[in-house]
């Protein structure tokens, strides 16, 4: 069965940079899927409402929907679950919670697409970091211990399968991006934060590198991001 545009998953398609990727995948000529525990007010392609770290749901609402469009040619692991607090008030299911949103995701959405799209001879697999990925700040100790093991994960998916044909990549978004929550949240000058359309289009370069030079890891921050 012939598919004229061929899938482009985002696990995490959330307003703002979720729903920036699916935007630009479809803008390159992809049929845009997200997949997301709410959805949003406003959706570009069809969107699937599901718990990511669900062991069940996850792999059977991929397989159909590989079987109503084909294998994917780019999927993108953007879930979250920040937890800020002293480490004397993070409990257990803190850390279980931020790992089971943040990792087994991936290894769900990783374990339901990566051999379909070794199959179909190819793809890209990009995974969202953040600066807590490479530094444990403060307060960060649940959010980034889950960050640090996403980034070995995609490490070693990316040894793993890349001489498979799939270029797995972890982009640190070493900032904060744009939303209308995140302005309320932070109060910052939008000047100082990152444009998910300008995120979006650093994921679309990645998704069409030639072979001969696979990025791994990209860090992305805002000219005014101290590093």
């Amino acid at each position: 069965m012939g598919h004229d545009n061929p899938l482009a998953l985002v696990a995490g398609a959330g307003a703002g940079l979720g729903q920036s990727l699916l935007a630009r995948f479809k803008a390159g000529g992809l049929t845009p899927v997200g997949l997301g525990r709410s959805r949003p007010a406003e959706t570009v392609g069809a969107f699937h409402t599901l718990d990511l770290a669900d062991d069940t749901a996850v792999p059977d609402t991929i397989a159909q929907i590989i079987a109503d469009h084909g294998p994917p040619k780019v999927v993108v692991h953007n879930t979250a679950e920040l937890v800020i607090n002293p480490f004397s008030d993070t409990t257990l299911q803190d850390y279980q919670n931020t790992w089971a949103s943040m990792v087994q995701t991936a290894v769900l959405l990783a374990q339901a697409t990566v051999q379909p799209m070794v199959r179909a001879g190819g793809g890209s697999f990009i995974v969202s970091g953040a600066t807590a990925s490479l530094r444990g700040g403060a307060r960060f100790s649940a959010f980034a211990s889950a960050k640090f093991a996403l980034r070995g994960l995609t490490q070693s998916l990316a040894r793993e399968y890349q001489p498979a044909g799939i270029h797995v990549c972890h982009v640190i978004l070493d900032g904060i991006v744009d939303s209308a929550r995140s302005r309320d949240r932070h109060g910052l000058d939008p000047t100082r934060m990152m444009d998910p359309a300008d995120i979006a289009e650093a994921y679309w370069q990645l998704a069409q590198q030639p072979k001969s030079t696979w990025t791994n890891e990209l860090d992305l921050r805002p000219a005014s991001e101290g590093f």
